[in-house]
């Protein structure tokens, strides 16, 4: 049973940042694609970013068009642990922040890529 265990959510002002933090408990981390999705209360969940393994063994990452250039995903294999640093927040940014493993392949965009989601956290920026 693979979970994942998010933390670093907190309230913040506008221009501010955070930091957000994923565990998972899968035994093969390094292989799978790590995900981070968002969902605004009375909204879709949406993609935020993704950081996958690709054939020769390098990580891509890949970001949603309204944070690209804010945020930016890495990923720690020894201690199985993904984050999301996240700069300039706008209130818009507004969401319980989940994240998600698995192996999308080219598919990273979409919830139906990962298997695995943690509870998520909550981020409110506020103006």
């Amino acid at each position: 049973q693979v979970q994942d265990v998010e933390s670093g959510g907190d309230f913040v002002q506008a221009g501010g940042s955070l930091r957000l933090s994923c565990v998972a408990s899968a035994h093969t981390f390094s292989s799978y694609a790590m995900g981070w999705f968002r969902q605004a209360p009375g909204k879709e969940r949406e993609f935020v970013a993704a950081i996958r393994r690709t054939g020769d063994g390098s990580y891509f990452k890949y970001y949603a068009d309204s944070v690209k250039g804010r945020y930016t995903i890495s990923r720690d294999n020894a201690e199985s642990t993904v984050f999301l640093q996240m700069n300039s927040l706008k209130p818009e940014d507004t969401a319980v922040y989940y994240c998600a493993l698995g192996t999308p392949g080219p598919a990273f965009s979409l919830k139906s890529g990962y298997d695995y989601w943690g509870h998520g956290t909550q981020v409110t920026v506020v103006s």
